[in-house]
C-alpha cells in the first residue's frame, strides 16, 4: 500500500485523528494517551501500530515508557495531493467564472 493509502486509512478513524491532534500538541507517552482518550492500552497501542506504520507518528523507549510523537513529514504526501486537488478545483472554478462572465455579458448586450 502507497504512503498515501496507509495515511488516509489512518486517518479514517476518529479515534486516530484524536491521537494525532493530541501529538501535534506535544510528545506523550502511551500511559498519557491512555488517560487522555480513556481507552485501554491495548485499544491505544492498536491504534498507535497504525499511526506508525502509515509513518504519522515515531515510538521510542525511555527506561520504562514509550514515548510517541507526531512526525509532520508523514502528512506531506496528503498535503501534496489535497494541494493538486485544490489547484484543479479552482482552476475549474476560474473556467466556470469565465463562462458565466461572457453569458452575463450575452444577455445584457451592448451597453449604451
Amino acid at each position: 500500500m502507497e504512503l498515501l493509502d496507509r495515511t488516509i486509512v489512518a486517518l479514517a478513524d476518529p479515534t486516530r485523528r484524536r491521537i494525532v491532534g493530541r501529538l501535534a500538541r506535544g510528545t506523550a507517552t502511551v500511559s498519557e494517551l491512555v488517560r487522555c482518550f480513556d481507552l485501554t492500552q491495548p485499544t491505544i497501542s492498536s491504534h498507535l501500530k497504525v499511526l506508525e506504520r502509515s509513518g504519522l507518528i515515531s515510538r521510542s523507549r525511555v527506561a520504562q515508557t514509550r514515548p510517541c510523537k507526531l512526525e509532520p513529514e508523514g502528512l506531506h504526501a496528503l498535503g501534496y495531493w489535497l494541494g493538486e486537488l485544490r489547484s484543479v478545483y479552482e482552476e475549474n472554478y476560474a473556467r466556470l467564472d469565465q463562462v458565466l462572465e461572457r453569458l452575463k455579458n450575452q444577455t445584457e448586450g451592448p451597453k449604451p
